[in-house]
């Protein structure tokens, strides 16, 4: 054996990954594009189908490339709180996959009691908001008929995605998932690490249709993949994911994810840190038979406000040239933009807010609003540091970087300039299926826990420039202009 691979279950595309056992060196790589659908205003939906479908093609494509007798385990990351129900007798979805983007269970969330609140906050370490998964899995059994006949039967499971694809690849002889995918339904007690009786009775939920938590270097059953056998071993949220492959190991270590959304996690070591400034607390993933935090802020829209930017307005032709469009305009014009396309997560976790240019003027041209939307980005990002940083008393040197939009130096040089620390960037981006891979290989006893960070190889350290106080001033401004969007 002599690779594993790391399926990258993604909200805007499936990618399998081979990497080399030992080293976490890419050899290969297979991906396809996930169609989203938006029914209503504020809805965002998958075909839970089209998913496993899709998984399954970039995994053959990986295995016809290596060989079938090369492969020692697949790992999986994916794409967290997203809802799938299906019946456990078929494997055969319910109804279209809830995804966390979606707010139609907003009011449902905002009508929960103050008691309900904060046993969820004690209990989840999560703010109670639609972008978890309880709240989508309650909506599906109250409005999809088939939910509740398969629940009377008792054939209905009710999970992340990571849950699913084992289901499917396992041929149904596995329903489980990790404490990183568990962490995150509203369901699950991060203390004790189980799902938790007074979580399921608030969302007046089943214990039966849920999967078994398992660690994440726990084994998860095989695969039968062209012909073969193959260990599902090694399953994380992708954001835990990126900080296990960019050996975050270190209480205060922190790294940013630019992806379709922004995620900013901070180990906080084996201690469930408390935020007073609406970060989340959440499992940052469980290896050795330990379990590690993490303090968690999420920013909903990210690289899909560059890529509105591309589809919706026309201003660019490809996300990569938002880099040389923004570097056109000497400054930002005095024009600022506020990416709540689906509502503000933390610190605001205003579901109503929705996004917003302030500061246009007549002479405002294109290369101001490209400018603004990759500055609101790195923003956001302050916005989620300060509050960490304060929750755990601990000041950053230096933040990791990985997802698509890392690869753009305008924004990373301005992230930079604006938290006033250095930005590392890695040579392997895609942090997400590395760290998938690597912690398959840990599972399968091929690489040692502790030997994860030395794996890690920086491509380039953005440092601060220019002037603090300037920079400062223009995160005043953005916040000002973030005040406009809360209702």
């Amino acid at each position: 054996m002599k690779y594993v691979i790391a399926l990258d279950a993604g909200t805007t595309s499936v990618r399998a990954f081979v990497y080399e056992l030992k080293t976490g060196k890419f050899v290969h790589g297979a991906s396809q594009e996930i169609e989203q659908g938006f029914p209503r205003e504020g809805w965002v939906e998958q075909d839970a189908n089209e998913i496993y479908y899709k998984a399954a093609y970039c995994l053959n494509e990986c295995v016809r490339f290596t060989g079938a007798e090369q492969i020692g385990g697949i790992g999986i990351a994916n794409q967290r709180e997203t809802v799938v129900l299906w019946d456990r007798k078929t494997g055969e979805p319910v109804c279209p996959a809830i995804v966390w983007q979606c707010r139609r269970t907003s009011d449902f969330c905002a009508s929960l009691s103050k008691e309900a609140v904060k046993e969820i906050r004690e209990r989840t370490g999560l703010v109670p908001d639609a972008y978890f998964s309880a709240s989508k899995i309650r909506w599906i059994l109250d409005n999809v008929p088939k939910a509740q006949t398969l629940l009377r039967q008792g054939r209905l499971a009710a999970a992340t995605v990571d849950s699913y694809l084992i289901f499917k690849l396992t041929n149904g002889r596995t329903f489980a998932t990790d404490v990183t995918n568990a962490s995150r339904t509203m369901l699950f007690n991060i203390h004790t690490l189980e799902w938790d009786e007074t979580l399921l009775r608030i969302f007046n939920l089943p214990r039966e249709i849920l999967p078994e938590v398992r660690p994440c270097d726990a084994r998860m059953g095989e695969a039968e993949i062209a012909g073969a056998y193959v260990p599902v071993a090694g399953v994380l949220g992708d954001q835990q994911a990126a900080l296990f492959g960019q050996g975050c190991f270190d209480r205060g270590d922190g790294k940013i994810t630019y992806g379709t959304g922004l995620f900013v996690l901070f180990n906080t070591g084996e201690t469930c840190a408390e935020s007073r400034r609406g970060m989340l607390c959440t499992v940052g993933y469980s290896a050795g038979g330990k379990t590690y935090y993490a303090l968690e802020g999420s920013v909903f829209n990210a690289g899909s406000a560059v890529q509105w930017l591309r589809d919706g307005l026309g201003l660019i032709r490809t996300s990569a040239e938002s880099e040389s469009v923004a570097e056109c305009a000497e400054n930002n014009g005095g024009v600022y933009f506020v990416p709540a396309f689906t509502g503000l997560g933390a610190p605001y976790w205003d579901p109503r807010a929705r996004g917003m240019f302030t500061g246009l003027t007549r002479s405002t041209n294109r290369a101001h609003m490209v400018r603004a939307v990759l500055e609101s980005i790195a923003y956001s990002a302050r916005d989620l540091i300060a509050c960490m940083e304060e929750d755990s008393g601990i000041n950053l040197r230096e933040i990791k970087c990985d997802g698509g939009a890392s690869a753009n130096n305008f924004l990373m040089q301005f992230q930079s300039n604006l938290l006033g620390v250095g930005i590392n960037r890695p040579s392997e981006r895609e942090s997400t299926a590395l760290g998938a891979a690597l912690m398959c290989a840990v599972s399968l006893g091929e690489i040692p826990l502790q030997e994860i960070p030395r794996l890690r190889r920086s491509e380039r350290i953005f440092s601060p420039q220019g002037d603090r106080e300037q920079y400062n001033k223009l995160y005043r401004e953005y916040r000002r202009a973030v005040e406009r969007t809360l209702l």
